[in-house]
């Protein structure tokens, strides 16, 4: 049976690589594929450099199938994804457009059996500058949360924000709440209606939401596209779990506060939940295990480290994973013990 490598980095081609990892023994996927004809790593039969935006969908398709395999039922994907513009109808789309990269992607993915759960938008506060007088420069990014079944692990309360309003005051809730405007879609919102209560939010703060403003990060190795670590640390921290049934693979979970938990007034410092077994195995626990496909200079892996969860990395380019391997302080694999 095989055993999952954990901090370590697979050297080849992600689509061979996959092979080598074992079924469902991933916890979380936090990655960002080449995207289509932007970049050249320098690898031959390298993905991005397809000559049709469909044949690179359908080579990402193929990986994805793949990391379906090794993440656990409990387990998800995010997955960082830019566009890019046509220059001739043989790649997709008429001169000048949009090549719809990632929207081609996701409809591809949800045939597949991925359900997308957020699109995340990822918004630069520091874009790169450009000259195009004849369409609005480009200043954000897409970030995709996938899972494979409507149960899976998420942490919120580990990645919450502090509310900006304070006191919690009480407040008769619309009659409309909920009423004859809603579609069959609208979400829910009886627990408003039956409170009567407005407070500033959750005690452990607020959801951070769908846009992030989070800086690009310049590198002066040669890399070509740096992940921010903002960027891995939401989606690390709410979907890796912290700790791991050594015997079933479940996650531990937070004790979940309910209403009846919260305090009327606010005072001091409150303190996540503590973490228990969502098993009866009383086995060890293990750090929960993030794989990044496409590792590059080892962002995924650094994050990881520091928030003690444990890290797998594939990487096409030896140059870039000697990269990663000094900045993660790795032993090179030739002097290994």
């Amino acid at each position: 049976m095989k055993r999952l490598p954990r901090n370590t980095i697979l050297v080849g081609d992600v689509r061979e690589r996959l092979r080598d990892l074992p079924e469902a023994s991933v916890d979380t996927v936090i990655t960002s594929p080449p995207y289509f004809g932007l970049r050249d790593y320098g690898v031959d039969e390298q993905l991005g450099l397809e000559p049709h935006v469909d044949a690179w969908t359908a080579n990402l398709q193929r990986v994805f199938a793949d990391v379906a395999r090794v993440i656990k039922p409990t387990g998800s994907v995010w997955l960082n994804l830019g566009d890019s513009f046509s220059r001739h109808p043989r790649h997709g789309a008429p001169p000048k457009g949009l090549l719809l990269a990632p929207e081609r992607l996701l409809l591809a993915l949800t045939e597949d059996g991925w359900i997308v759960r957020n699109k995340v938008i990822w918004a630069k506060s520091n874009p790169m500058p450009s000259s195009v007088t004849d369409r609005l420069s480009l200043t954000y990014e897409v970030v995709y949360f996938l899972v494979r079944s409507k149960e899976y692990f998420f942490d919120l309360d580990a990645i919450r924000e502090p509310h900006r309003s304070s006191a919690a005051k009480r407040s008769r809730s619309p009659r409309n709440i909920g009423g004859g405007w809603a579609g069959p879609l609208a979400a829910p919102r009886e627990g408003l209606r039956r409170s009567g209560i407005v407070r500033p939010g959750h005690p452990l703060g607020k959801n951070p939401g769908d846009v992030w403003q989070i800086a690009t990060r310049g590198t002066a190795s040669a890399h070509f596209a740096v992940f921010p670590e903002e960027l891995v640390r939401r989606p690390l921290l709410a979907t890796c779990p912290e700790k791991v049934c050594s015997a079933c693979g479940r996650p531990w979970r937070r004790r979940v506060l309910r209403s009846r938990d919260l305090p009327t007034e606010l005072e001091g410092v409150i303190t996540l939940p503590e973490l228990r077994p969502d098993c009866r195995c009383g086995a060890p626990t293990v750090p929960g295990v993030v794989l990044d496909p496409f590792f590059g200079t080892g962002t995924t892996g650094a994050v990881a480290a520091r928030y003690g969860r444990d890290w797998v990395g594939i990487e096409l380019n030896p140059d870039y994973a000697e990269m990663a391997r000094a900045r993660l302080g790795l032993t090179p694999p030739e002097t290994a013990a």
